[in-house]
C-alpha cells in the first residue's frame, strides 16, 4: 500500500510515501521522527486521500544540507509548497506534530490561498511559545532539554550507547504507556543512523535559537509578533493537544484565539507528546471529523 518515492525540489531531495488516490493531506514530522511517525494516518486516511509523509530536510532519507542557513523557516515552508506542487496539488490539507507543526502553523503565513484545513498536534503557535519562555517559569524550565540539543555535544550524548539515548531521553518522555515496539526500534534506530540524520533534526533547534536563553526568538516565523496580531490565520484550524507533554505544556493553548480566525482545540487528557502513537484512532477520528465537517 506504501509507496516510496523522491521529489528533487527547492534545491534538495526529499524522500516521501504515498498512498491512496484523492485529495491530498500531507503528513509533517517532527523530532526526532521521520515519515513512520505518520504510518497509522497513510493507511487510514489513503483510502479516500492521496496521502503522504515526508522525510524532512535534514532527516532519514532526504538530503541533509550542512549549512544551517539552510534550515531556516522559509526553505522549510517552500519544502512543503513544492512537495505539494510536484504532486500535482494546488490547495492541499496540512498535518503537522512538534517540529513539523511549526513549520505548519508558519505555512498560512508564507501562503494563506494554498492550506484548505491546518491540523496541529502538540505544536505551539510561535508567538504564543515566545510569550510562554518569556514570563512562564514552568515552560522555561521545560524547555531547559532546547539548550542541550542546541550544543555541539548533542550529538554525541543523543547518539551514545547505539542511540538509546534518543531513545530513552526523546521518545519515552512522558509515555505513560510503551507504545513503541520492537519493530518501532528498529526503523527508528535505522533512520537516526543514516548519515548526518542526528545533526540534520538538531539544526533545526540551532538555525531558530528556540530555548529559555532565547526567549525574544521564539520560534522563526515570518513576521513579527505585532504582525500575528493584526493579521490571524483564516484557515480552519485544530489543534489536537496530549496534556501530559512534559515538554510543551498546556500554557500553549491559552490565549491562541486571537491567532486563529477559525479554531477548534481537542485535549486529551491522557495523552503525552507521543499522542500520535498512543492513541492513533483518536487521532484518526478528530483529523476525519474535522475535515468533513
Amino acid at each position: 500500500m506504501f509507496q516510496h518515492k523522491y521529489a528533487d525540489v527547492n534545491g534538495v531531495r526529499l524522500h516521501y510515501v504515498t498512498a491512496g488516490k484523492g485529495k491530498l493531506i500531507l503528513f509533517v514530522h517532527g523530532f526526532p521522527e521521520f515519515w513512520y511517525e505518520w504510518k497509522n494516518q497513510i493507511e487510514e486516511f489513503g483510502r479516500d486521500h492521496q496521502a503522504v509523509a515526508l522525510d524532512m530536510r535534514g532527516y532519514n532519507l532526504s538530503s541533509k544540507p550542512a549549512d544551517l542557513e539552510q534550515y531556516r523557516m522559509k526553505h522549510l515552508v517552500e519544502d512543503l509548497r513544492a512537495l505539494a506542487e510536484h504532486l500535482g496539488h494546488k490547495k492541499f490539507i496540512l498535518v503537522g506534530h512538534d517540529w513539523g507543526g511549526a513549520v505548519c502553523w508558519s505555512f498560512p503565513y508564507y501562503y494563506p490561498d494554498l492550506v484548505e484545513r491546518l491540523i496541529i498536534i502538540n505544536a505551539p503557535h510561535p508567538v504564543v511559545f515566545a510569550r510562554e519562555l518569556r514570563h512562564n517559569p514552568a515552560q522555561q524550565k521545560a524547555s531547559q532539554y532546547m539548550l542541550m540539543f542546541r550544543s555541539p555535544q548533542a550529538e554525541s550524548i543523543l547518539s551514545g550507547n547505539n542511540y538509546e539515548e534518543l531513545y530513552r531521553r526523546v521518545l519515552y518522555w512522558g509515555v505513560q504507556k510503551r507504545v513503541f515496539t520492537e519493530e518501532d526500534r528498529k526503523a527508528y534506530l535505522e533512520a537516526w543512523s543514516q548519515p548526518g540524520a542526528l545533526t540534520g533534526g538538531l539544526n533545526y533547534y540551532r538555525t531558530a535559537k528556540v530555548g529559555p536563553s532565547a526567549p525574544e526568538k521564539g520560534m522563526e516565523h515570518p513576521k513579527s509578533p505585532r504582525d500575528l496580531y493584526a493579521t490571524p490565520i483564516q484557515v480552519p484550524t485544530l489543534v489536537i493537544w496530549g496534556e501530559k507533554d512534559t515538554a510543551l505544556l498546556t500554557g500553549n493553548l491559552v490565549g491562541l484565539e486571537p491567532y486563529v480566525a477559525d479554531l477548534t482545540i481537542k485535549r486529551i487528557p491522557e495523552g503525552s507528546h507521543w499522542v500520535v502513537h498512543e492513541k492513533p484512532d483518536l487521532i484518526n477520528s478528530y483529523i476525519r471529523e474535522f475535515i468533513e465537517g
